[in-house]
């Protein structure tokens, strides 16, 4: 928020926000809270809410205001809020009635992180003569902190200058309650009503977070600990690690998953300052499989070969997780068993390859789909999208029903059960209806699509909406044993958590199927999680497997070499007057296309002058659209060529997105490529390229004639890419 209090300017067709907006917010959260928690509020916070409401309306709006600045403690003159009428009564209303007050001795680094650097060195200046300017701000307040008596620098200073804001802690409580994590202020409601995030809308009721209040207490008392470790500077860090012995006994499933990462990352800073033993000792204290792993992983490095060997057969013996597992036996058998590599070092080298032109290394799952469309199979891209989407539409109703409440808040989307884990046992009979349904498949398929038309486009929290959802949707339910689907959608309505991630990247439909493709180019490893879900998915009865892809120089790569004129220098205001294209195979052009076209406007003399295209020239020619579809298949599968490419892709791209229509292709850049494979030109314009390499260059400007020398670079530079591939 600005401390200056203006209202935020509306951006991208956002709304604009009323002067108070704030102040209707924080009024928005007390009431939701006090409605929906009050079972996990004592007494006296009860009563103190009940004073905020009643507060004076400027008093009111002054102190959420605060709530909404950084830190806590504030200079009076540097409060500027035009709306509040009286900034001077709304302050006395507020210290009177003891929301505000002048800062105590508690207050020392809050006091020094508010105060300049300047107005330190004055404070000190008496008892430290010739103290370095030069410190930094952070260097200067640790030194203060260090050396000087609180009480003594509080009482040196104008402390009536300065408020400190009172009931800062419950307002965090409070917000915690409502939206489910540690935070400050209410910038989420502002960025609701400014439409840049759209809150819900699927039930009027919701399901509290918190059953009691001491799994509240303890689940906020670990979320600020977390926040505050991972922001706080090096002292918070330090007063967390101090204050280990008076960490409460988590309470609730919630705050015990907390407690687990605060362990997990106070462990971690331990040892990355090599502070081994504490690290092993706050990992002791955690129940979470990534904590029991960092202490065996620990455990081994520094010699404890023993007690990591015991822990890891705990694991084996009983593992919290499937992917808790996998580590576990593979790092025994690699530590204890001699096996040399990994399982999923294994599984890569074990993998079916398959050559693709190095080309199209920018996007290898893309370029995997071409691949497979060239064997004449189905492909899509899959990955956890497609497994989501088909759980979130195939249970919609089960995850939202309409008369019973599912999330926590507004600003969730994620239904309650999927967190908590308890969706499958609460709607067992009606999720293996739905399963068992999967075996009719035109009828599970209406279905979906029914939902798909009615709940389109309301946010849910498990899959985004996407207009051409449908077709990967029908192609996996038409090919897949229904019993191999319902078996990967049980698991995730078990343990919907662990299981919405990890599933491989594309869907292969061939004769025998549906397939489930992971893509690895050199360089890239199987994770744990897609070790695990392959595993799964082979277990279900579907055909997983990772591919790896084998970057070569494919002679049977088509590639069309592109060339426009246009109206001017930008596709978003000039149009196209010619289209030239060659199409090259294992080092032959194969074909051209060649089309002047009307641009439907003048064209500049300039340009005129340029290209030698006139307005009489291209008054009789085609348009766009007259050409869009011969193009497009005189494009084929082949890549995308010019010189300087993102022009000429630009303007065409620009031209189908006219029609409604996508234009998407792998591009390569003659220009990008020469200056990479041969370096040291002075200049890489076309003109220059042709003179240095002898490249005929007949009528420099008219596509057709720069399209054809264009092509005889992309020759050169795959003579490069195929030495450097062998050399390689």
């Amino acid at each position: 928020m600005s401390s200056a209090g203006a209202v935020p300017r509306p951006r991208n067709g956002s709304r604009e926000l009323p002067t108070f907006y704030y102040q209707q917010h924080f009024l928005e959260m007390l009431d939701f809270v006090s409605s929906h928690y009050a079972h996990v509020l004592d007494p006296g916070e009860a009563r103190v809410i009940g004073e905020l409401r009643r507060l004076d309306r400027m008093a009111l709006c002054l102190y959420v205001r605060l709530v909404n600045r950084k830190g806590r403690v504030f200079a009076t003159a540097r409060l500027r809020y035009p709306e509040i009428d009286d900034l001077a009564a709304a302050i006395r209303i507020l210290r009177d009635g003891g929301w505000l007050a002048a800062p105590g001795t508690e207050h020392f680094a809050d006091v020094l992180e508010l105060m300049t650097k300047a107005d330190i060195h004055r404070a000190v200046a008496p008892d430290f003569v010739g103290l370095s300017r030069t410190l930094k701000k952070d260097e200067l307040v640790e030194f203060v902190l260090e050396h000087c008596d609180a009480r003594q620098f509080i009482d040196r200073i104008d402390a009536d200058s300065l408020l400190v804001q009172r009931g800062d802690a419950l307002v965090r409580y409070l917000l915690f309650l409502y939206f489910g994590e540690a935070r400050e202020g209410l910038t989420r409601f502002t960025l609701r009503d400014m439409g840049l995030v759209r809150p819900h809308s699927l039930s009027d009721g919701y399901e509290p977070r918190f059953s009691d209040r001491d799994e509240a207490r303890t689940a906020f008392f670990f979320a600020s600990a977390l926040r505050a470790f991972k922001r706080g500077k090096e002292r918070h860090r330090d007063d967390i690690l101090s204050r280990v012995g008076d960490w409460p006994e988590p309470q609730g499933e919630s705050a015990v998953a907390l407690r687990d990462q605060l362990a997990l990352e106070v462990g971690r800073g331990l040892e990355r300052a090599d502070r081994i033993e504490e690290a092993l000792g706050f990992y002791g204290l955690a129940e979470s499989a990534e904590c029991r792993e960092r202490r065996i992983r620990l455990l081994y490095r520094t010699g404890n070969r023993e007690a990591a060997k015991a822990a890891l057969e705990a694991c084996i013996e009983s593992p919290g997780s499937d992917e808790e597992w996998i580590f576990a036996n593979d790092f025994y058998v690699r530590k204890f068993d001699g096996k040399r590599t990994s399982v999923m070092t294994d599984t890569l080298r074990a993998a079916e390859s398959i050559d693709l032109d190095e080309s199209l290394s920018g996007s290898p799952e893309r370029a995997a789909i071409g691949h497979y469309e060239r064997l004449g199979y189905s492909a899509y891209r899959a990955e956890n999208t497609l497994w989501r989407s088909l759980f979130g539409l195939l249970f919609w109703d089960e995850l939202y029903p309409a008369d019973t409440a599912s999330t926590h808040s507004p600003f969730e989307s994620l239904p309650a059960s999927l967190k908590d884990g308890s969706f499958y046992e609460a709607n067992e009979a009606a999720i293996e209806a739905r399963l068992a349904g999967l075996g009719r498949a035109d009828e599970a398929k209406r279905a979906l699509l029914g939902t798909c038309t009615s709940r389109f486009g309301t946010p849910n929290g498990i899959f985004r909406w996407r207009s051409a959802m449908a077709e990967s949707l029908v192609a996996l339910i038409d090919n897949s044993d229904p019993a191999a689907l319902a078996a990967v959608l049980r698991t995730m309505a078990r343990d919907y958590m662990r299981s919405r991630y990890g599933y491989p990247d594309l869907l292969v439909v061939d004769h025998d199927g549906a397939r489930l493709v992971e893509i690895k180019a050199d360089g890239d490893q199987v994770r744990r999680n897609q070790m695990l879900r392959l595993r799964q998915l082979r277990e279900a009865g579907f055909r997983a497997d990772v591919v790896r892809v084998r970057w070569v120089l494919d002679p049977d790569q088509a590639y069309v070499v592109v060339d426009v004129e246009t109206t001017g220098g930008t596709a978003g205001d000039h149009r196209l007057t010619e289209l030239a294209a060659v199409r090259v195979r294992d080092g032959e052009i194969v074909d051209r296309f060649q089309s002047l076209l009307n641009p439907q406007r003048p064209i500049p003399p300039r340009i005129t002058r340029l290209t030698g295209i006139s307005d009489a020239m291209v008054a009789g020619a085609p348009l766009f659209v007259d050409i869009a579809d011969d193009f497009s298949r005189f494009m084929g599968d082949a890549i995308f060529v010019a010189h300087n490419v993102n022009f000429d892709y630009g303007f065409i791209s620009r031209e189908f997105a006219r029609l409604g229509r996508d234009f998407r292709y792998p591009k390569l850049c003659t220009c990008a490529s020469m200056r990479k494979h041969f370096p040291g030109h002075d200049s890489y314009s076309l003109a220059n390229l042709c003179r240095r390499y002898d490249i005929p260059l007949r009528q420099h400007h008219r596509a057709m004639c720069d399209a054809e020398p264009a092509a005889q670079l992309l020759l050169l530079v795959n003579e490069r890419r195929a030495e450097a591939l062998v050399s390689g």
